[in-house]
């Protein structure tokens, strides 16, 4: 009679060839498997919890844009609203100049002086945005001022409406067949 020994959670036993080793085998392989779905019903657990603690993070991150977005929307103002549109501006003048310019008119938050986008050159105007609506009142009377030798015009900045300006609409000039 042979002896083999098998190894298990509760120790080495060992077992006689015929009905015990068979039934030894399927205890260890069944004690095998038992571990393994601990095992996968250990990593399942982690996993869910895991999840679990991304949507939470991911709620908190939502709570935090939507609270932002509405403290932007309340507290300021429409970038047009605050600007000034400035025309017959100087070719060499710098963003600098023209806000020392304006800078009696309150908080300047950006100068943007608009150039030609092959040339580089100044196309002669500019935008002014300030950090108030209050500003834009003060910066308006500037308008006929000199800069540089140049007389200003100030205005408010209009709000471009879609689907309105350039287009000339369907058979405006020309007709297209030259009768």
């Amino acid at each position: 009679v042979q002896k083999r020994v098998v190894a298990s959670e509760l120790g080495e036993r060992e077992m006689s060839q015929g009905e015990d080793e068979v039934v030894g085998e399927e205890e260890v392989e069944y004690e095998e498997e038992e571990n393994v779905e601990e095992n996968v019903d250990d990593e399942l657990e982690e996993m869910k919890r895991k999840v679990q603690e991304m949507e939470d993070e991911a709620a908190k991150l939502k709570a935090m844009q939507k609270e932002l977005q509405n403290e932007a929307a309340g507290e300021k103002p429409n970038a047009d609203e605050t600007s000034i549109y400035v025309g017959q501006v100087d070719y060499d003048a710098t963003p600098e100049e023209l806000q020392a310019h304006f800078a009696q008119c309150g908080t300047i938050n950006r100068v943007t002086i608009l150039c030609d986008k092959f040339t580089g050159k100044s196309k002669g105007y500019a935008y002014v945005e300030f950090e108030d609506k209050d500003s834009v009142t003060n910066a308006v009377q500037l308008d006929s001022s000199i800069f540089k030798g140049r007389q200003l015009k100030v205005s408010a900045k209009r709000t471009n409406v879609p689907g309105r300006g350039r287009g000339r609409g369907r058979f405006a000039r020309g007709g297209g067949r030259g009768f």
